[in-house]
């Protein structure tokens, strides 16, 4: 009796994080497409084989097709799996509405707030495509060690528990763990907001404080992004595993992370645009640290540090002031 057929999935977004997702699922023996929004990029990956760009050295799997076209990365696939930045998520999203019908499900590991509406990326999915599956995929990952095959652990997110349990199992392999969660809205905040955390870090290293400080500002950060997550309606417990601490530690803490070399590159006086260009990715911290003031600032919850990272962001606040400016707040007990 032969095998049944592998599951079809598209991985749109074609990064370094997508690249390494569409990597894993190929290995995984699933027939895996892999789009993005540059076809000369998608032409390099056919040629090459290989995302020169983004992951040198880890060769595509046979079983990854990359593709130019958006209708033919999605034609007939089971899964659509989105790993693009937020700022494109939406425009992703409305390609779609029309290409892929409502029994396809649909995941992603984009983190952010969407620019300019400060909305979850689930609250994006349910305005363009309405009722389906969705899953959010989010923990503490760097592209690069997932792809060279180093032991993993991220979380997947839905208020479908067997949709959840579906993705974990197309992710599951020797060296990933993938843990499942019914809190959508906390996995997302967790994923979003520790990137503006990891700018801080950044440029607190980056000034030379220490590793006092940086100890100190993950174990706040940890705190003000838990507040945040629970009065959009996430559980508290959330930000204390992979999605929450986790994924803070590991960008706070590794000069892996775009986040923690934007803040560097902060702290050694460059603009934001150069930071940009040096660090050559996007920078998510940049767009969600100004969505993250705006909504904490909605709701009347004190995240000083997001706060701080906010205008040296976008007030041009020297970053030296910044981490004065925390520094100088009023004594309160450690618990508020």
């Amino acid at each position: 009796m032969s095998d049944p057929p592998a599951a079809s999935i598209a991985v749109l977004g074609a990064g370094s994080w997508g690249t390494a997702l569409a990597v894993l699922l190929s290995r995984n023996q699933f027939d895996v497409r892999l789009w993005g929004h540059l076809p000369s990029d998608i032409e390099a990956l056919q040629r090459d084989r290989e995302n020169r760009a983004f992951l040198p050295g880890i060769s595509l799997p046979s079983s990854l097709r990359p593709e130019t076209e958006l209708s033919q990365a999605v034609a007939g696939v089971q899964e659509v799996l989105v790993v693009v930045p937020s700022h494109a998520f939406r425009s992703v999203l409305q390609a779609l509405a029309g290409l892929i019908p409502s029994t396809t499900s649909l995941s992603w590991a984009t983190k952010g707030f969407e620019p300019g509406t400060t909305s979850l990326m689930h609250e994006v999915a349910g305005q363009v495509l309405g009722a389906r599956e969705y899953a959010v995929l989010s923990g503490p990952t760097f592209a690069k060690e997932v792809a060279r095959g180093l032991p993993t652990a991220i979380t997947v997110a839905s208020s479908s528990r067997p949709h959840a349990e579906r993705i974990a199992r197309f992710l599951h392999a020797d060296y990933f763990r993938a843990y499942t969660s019914a809190d959508v809205v906390g996995v997302e905040v967790g994923g979003a907001a520790k990137n503006v955390l990891a700018i801080a870090a950044g440029i607190a290293d980056g000034l030379g404080f220490g590793a006092n400080t940086r100890a100190a500002l993950i174990t706040r950060g940890l705190a003000e992004i838990t507040r945040l997550g629970v009065a959009l309606g996430g559980q508290k417990d959330t930000f204390m595993g992979l999605a929450g601490l986790g994924d803070l530690a590991l960008t706070c803490t590794d000069d892996q992370s775009r986040n923690r070399r934007m803040g560097l590159a902060l702290a050694r006086g460059l603009s934001i645009d150069q930071a940009r260009r040096e660090i050559g990715q996007e920078v998510e911290g940049v767009h969600t640290a100004q969505e993250v003031w705006l909504k904490a600032r909605e709701l009347g919850v004190d995240m000083p540090i997001s706060e701080q990272t906010y205008r040296v962001l976008y007030e041009q606040l020297p970053p030296a002031e910044a981490v004065h400016a925390l520094l100088d707040r009023q004594q309160k007990a450690e618990t508020e």
